[in-house]
């Protein structure tokens, strides 16, 4: 079994690669298709990706928690393969005829139809990428060079083929066939592992905390994802564009705890299944910790520099975008704690009813809010609406760790590293004084964060993860 510093290397790479290199490709893109064909394209792909929330439901959680407990045993594990795979199918069956009836009966879908069945193909293979199998048996290495390897050759197919903002369906196309590469490979190589079989095939078992996971994951879309569909209906293509341009960075920032995230799982959960309850609370510490020590500096330097982030990123004509990723950015703290509280704690634990209510009140919060504020204020309303959502979600997640775990909210931790990080603003603030070059301001600007975030971290802090990885590098450097 890889150990888990492997395994996180492995999965930041690949996490991180997802958002790298459309952000390679989007500064280009975003100039030569402009921010209301982006908006297009962004809105388009909003829906699809709202039915693939409800073709997939829990199964990327109970997938992995499942073969995390199969795996090591051929029979068993293909036993669990075939029956989760079966009965994703069946959801991803209905899901397609619901989509392909409301492309032809929704106005606003059959203007975008040519997309939205393009859309069809990424409904269907993103099923088959089965990504859930190869965490569950924590073969990062694989699922991380198969994607950098599939990522690279999209960035060279976007510089290719797309030359005008007419060619916002090749863009589209694009992204689409790369994830039907990427799930015609995975489903090939899946069959080292585990072999798919229709006899004795049961997945009764399953089917609850399928949908209540998968429940879950819908009510949480409807202060995520839902907010590009709904913003798309009740405004337009440019509120769209700017919405969506704004949380490129926010992405970026969440994508390395993200992975840590998914690497921590199958651990977290074959220590409950062991009962190595304090070593189970150690982690989820250690995790707060990390947290704190990546997110924080990372928000002041991206709140500081959001106009020439935005710049950089899309150019001009998206600087509609600058306030909604300033309100958005805070929620790489927010959710990243989120994630500790749900991936790491109750998910494991198999509290999958409280799980269920955090999102039930969070998709209430989104509903509410996106009626109230979207129509008036746009990308801005949009921003609001996902910032207020996710802290009404980490507080309920807070409830119910601190009631079955005696766990609570370490404000003092917070608090420490907010307070030492504040100067942080003030050096970026008084170097962008002093620099006209936007790239040299940027990178001078994150020096800057890197090296104070280490000297706080290290020296006042003592953050135990850093001092760690420090000491350990110096050892095999000495070797």
């Amino acid at each position: 079994m890889a150990s888990i510093k492997k395994n996180f290397l492995y999965s930041s790479a690949l996490t991180v690669s997802g958002y790298i290199f459309p952000l390679i490709t989007y500064p280009y893109v975003s100039r030569v298709l402009g921010v209301n064909n982006i908006g297009i394209c962004n809105f388009v792909d909003s829906i699809i990706n709202y039915f693939i929330l409800f073709s997939m439901l829990g199964i990327s959680v109970l997938g992995v928690r499942e073969i995390a407990k199969a795996n090591g045993d051929f029979v068993r594990l293909s036993k669990t393969f075939s029956e989760l795979l079966g009965l994703n199918a069946i959801f991803v069956v209905i899901s397609l005829i619901v989509l392909c009836i409301s492309i032809f009966l929704v106005p606003q879908l059959y203007v975008y139809k040519s997309l939205m069945f393009i859309g069809v193909l990424k409904l269907v293979f993103n099923f088959l990428q089965v990504e859930w199998f190869f965490q569950g048996i924590e073969n990062f290495k694989y699922v991380t060079f198969r994607g950098l390897s599939i990522k690279i050759l999209y960035v060279f197919l976007v510089f290719i083929f797309i030359r005008d903002s007419s060619d916002y369906p090749i863009y589209y196309l694009l992204t689409v066939l790369i994830i039907v590469l990427s799930a015609l490979i995975n489903i090939i190589y899946s069959r080292k592992f585990a072999k798919f079989s229709w006899r004795k095939f049961s997945f009764s078992h399953y089917i609850r905390p399928f949908c209540i996971l998968g429940i879950y994951a819908l009510l949480t879309s409807m202060y995520t994802t839902f907010n590009v569909a709904y913003l798309g209906f009740t405004s337009n293509e440019v509120e769209v564009g700017y919405y969506t341009t704004a949380t490129k960075l926010y992405t970026i920032l969440l994508a390395l705890f993200t992975a840590f995230t998914s690497v921590m799982i199958p651990r977290m959960s074959s220590l409950v299944a062991e009962n190595k309850m304090e070593e189970f609370k150690k982690m989820s510490q250690k995790s707060s910790n990390i947290l704190f020590g990546f997110s924080i500096p990372l928000i002041i330097y991206a709140s500081v520099y959001a106009p020439y982030i935005i710049n950089l990123i899309a150019g001009m004509g998206y600087e509609g975008a600058i306030l909604p990723m300033r309100i958005i950015l805070p929620l790489v703290l927010v959710i990243g704690y989120e994630q500790i509280l749900i991936c790491h704690i109750l998910m494991p634990l198999k509290k999958d009813k409280a799980v269920l209510m955090n999102s039930v009140l969070g998709a209430s919060v989104g509903i509410i809010f996106n009626i109230l504020l979207v129509s008036h204020w746009g990308s801005v309303g949009s921003s609001i609406v996902w910032l207020l959502s996710e802290i009404v979600v980490l507080s309920s997640a807070q409830y119910y760790v601190f009631k079955y775990l005696s766990l609570s909210f370490p404000y003092n931790v917070l608090i420490k590293n907010i307070l030492y990080m504040l100067p942080l603003a003030i050096l970026l603030i008084l170097c962008s004084m002093g620099i006209s070059s936007l790239l040299l301001l940027l990178f001078i600007g994150a020096c800057i964060t890197i090296a104070y975030s280490f000297v706080v971290q290290i020296y006042v802090i003592r953050n135990e993860f850093i001092i760690d990885i420090i000491s350990k590098f110096k050892r095999k450097w000495k070797k």
